[in-house]
Formats: C-alpha cells, structure tokens, sequence
C-alpha cells in the first residue's frame, strides 16, 4: 500500500466526505459564506448547487462543524423517503426522540398531523434560549414534488419576527430545473439565497492536491511535476472527486516504482488504469448553448431549408422555363412616333416640278 510507503497517517485522496480534507477554493469559500450568513439571519430557503463530484456533501458537514452551538442540525442523505419518514429522522436528529422510539416507539406510527405538532412544539422551545433549527437535504434533485411541497408546508412553521425553520436543499445542477417547474412556482419564490460550487482552475488543482497531502501528514515528501498537474488537471476537468481517484492511482503507481516523483507519464497511465481520457477540444465544454448560437443555429436550418426547396424548384421546372423567367427579354424598337401632330395625315401633291414622261412613238414615225 501506497499510504505505508510514503508514511501517510491515512490515506490523502479519499473519497469520503471528510471535511478535514475540504479546500476551499473560490467558490467554495464564497458559497460557506453564503449559507453562514443565511443561517445567522435566519433565511427560509437556501439552495446550494453544484456538479456531480464537486464536493457538495464535503462543504455541509464543514458547514455543520462551524455552526454555533445553539443550532440546532439535521442532514438527510436519502432523498427517498416518504413524509412521515422523513419528519421522524428530523426529530431523531434534533434530538426529541430516539432510535428505539422511532423504531418502535409511539412515534413510529404517529401520523404526518402528530409528527408536523411534534416538530412546532419543539421549535418553539427553542426560543427561550434564543435557538435555532436548521434543516439540509441532500441529494434534493431526488425529491418528488410531493415532498417538496410537503417541506414548504414545513417552512411555514414561523413568528411574527422570523423562521422557526431554516431549509438548505442541496443538489445537482439540475435541481434549479426541479426548482423552477409550474407546480414549484411557490416554492422557488421563497428561496432567498444561491449558493453555487465550481470546477478547480489549474492553480486551485496544485494547492487542492498540496492541502491534501499537508493533511495526510506524509513522512516521505513526494511532489508532483508541473506538467504533471498539467495533466491532472486536463484528465479530471477540475473536479475534486476525479482528482482523488487519479492522484490515488497515481500515488499507488509511484510507490510501485519506487519513486517520490510524480511524472505525466504516471498520470497517463494511472488515467488509463481508470478509463479517464483527454477531452477534445471544442467539444463537451457546454451542456447547452447560449441564446445567441440557438439563434445563429435556426439561421442555419432556414438556410438550409431554403437551399432545399430552390434545388426542388430546378429539378421540377423545366430548364427553358426557368431560363426565361431568369432573363429578361432582348430590347425591341422604340414605338413609332408620327411626324405630324395630332394624328393628321400628309396630302398627295403633284409633282409640278418633274418633266412629264416621254410619250411613245407612233408605229407611222419608226424609221
């Protein structure tokens, strides 16, 4: 093992959520900000997006850890849970009911109505000691427009002054699409903060891997080349989950040769060992297109559309046809004009002026 090689205390690339290992990057650190200062003023709705691998479900147990003492938590990660399952883990987790009760207690078959009076009560008893409650759902995308509403209800549960119940829904990116369905309209209409978490720039992937290592705490002091990083970061597209996986195998495939260096060529072939290969330019960078290409695009398809339809028109229409109708007609003669005004018309006159013709000789005269 790799970890015994380099004396790492526990292994520096792994997958699991440990919020010791969570950098903060940019967008990382703006979106803690963002649900902390939510949460201090007591905010109805939150969301927190991201893409699938970006370190969503790391950044809210780093979240929970920073919270007051006063705040009282509850994290759900299964997103397919009915209402009364639900409401009975938020209890567990607030602490107003145990394990063995949930199991087999009273309030295992206390009905939505019980379990929604059960949660009031202690929300409000959280006021005496100036409290609050904080609840986030993980995986929310899952979620079935029944219990979202369901949840809406929930974060009904309020004073004159402010919410008795703060809601952070934390999914995929396409929960802003679940989000923002018809039936959803009153739901996103409460949601007064969007948190959203980013891929790692390349000088984010070398200080995220540095932090990662500084934490195992190695005993033997391995580096990763420059181009090497390079590499990582074009395999992996900045997402912390495939660097974990890369930088994992290619650690493995260091202690195998005996090396504390790591080259491009280890991370090729740790990239290869996984299935990871280079992205190709210009392609897969956007899911969608912006309004201006969509439009560019219908240009295109109207273009060709009526290229079509010409080429159709000169395959059915006769060639001489298509040519007379293409060239206009040679120019004709001007119209006759008359000489004299009005229409009128010349008068014969004789010809005074010419000799008259001779007059044939007689037969008697003929010599």
């Amino acid at each position: 093992m790799y970890e015994q090689y380099f004396g790492f205390v526990q292994p520096p690339f792994t997958l699991t959520p440990d919020p010791r290992f969570l950098y903060r990057s940019e967008s990382h650190e703006e979106a803690i900000t963002q649900l902390r200062q939510a949460i201090h003023r007591k905010e109805g709705f939150i969301v927190l997006t991201g893409d699938i691998g970006t370190g969503k479900t790391t950044t809210c147990r780093a979240l929970l850890e920073q919270l007051d003492a006063h705040v009282f938590t509850s994290l759900i990660l299964n997103p397919f849970l009915s209402v009364e399952e639900l409401l009975r883990e938020v209890l567990l987790d607030f602490g107003v009911v145990s394990r063995e009760g949930v199991r087999s207690g009273r309030i295992s078959t206390a009905s939505k109505h019980e379990l929604i009076s059960t949660l009031h009560d202690f929300l409000l008893s959280l006021m005496a000691i100036h409290g609050s409650a904080v609840l986030i759902i993980d995986e929310a995308q899952h979620l079935s427009p029944q219990i979202l509403e369901q949840i809406r209800i929930i974060s009904n549960l309020e004073t004159n002054e402010s919410k008795l119940l703060q809601i952070v829904l934390v999914g995929q990116l396409n929960l802003l699409d679940v989000l923002a369905a018809a039936e959803m309209r009153q739901l996103d209409q409460r949601i007064s903060i969007r948190a959203a978490l980013k891929p790692l720039t390349r000088e984010e992937v070398e200080a995220y891997i540095a932090h990662r290592l500084w934490v195992a705490r190695g005993s033997t002091a391995v580096t990763f080349e420059p181009t090497a990083l390079d590499r990582v970061h074009a395999y992996t597209g900045g997402v912390p989950r495939i660097i974990n996986l890369l930088c994992d195998r290619s650690l493995m495939q260091s202690a195998q040769m005996r090396v504390n260096r790591v080259t491009p060529a280890i991370i090729d072939e740790a990239a290869a060992s996984i299935g990871l290969k280079l992205p190709i330019p210009g392609r897969g960078k956007r899911k969608g297109a912006s309004v201006e290409a969509k439009r560019w695009r219908a240009v295109g398809i109207a273009a060709g559309v009526l290229a079509l339809l010409v080429a159709g028109m000169i395959w059915l229409v006769p060639l001489d046809q298509l040519i007379e109708a293409a060239v206009p007609p040679p120019p004709g003669p001007p119209p006759y004009q008359s000489r004299y005004p009005y229409g009128a018309k010349p008068i014969p006159q004789p010809d005074l002026l010419l000799p008259p013709p001779p007059t044939p000789p007689s037969p008697a005269e003929a010599p």
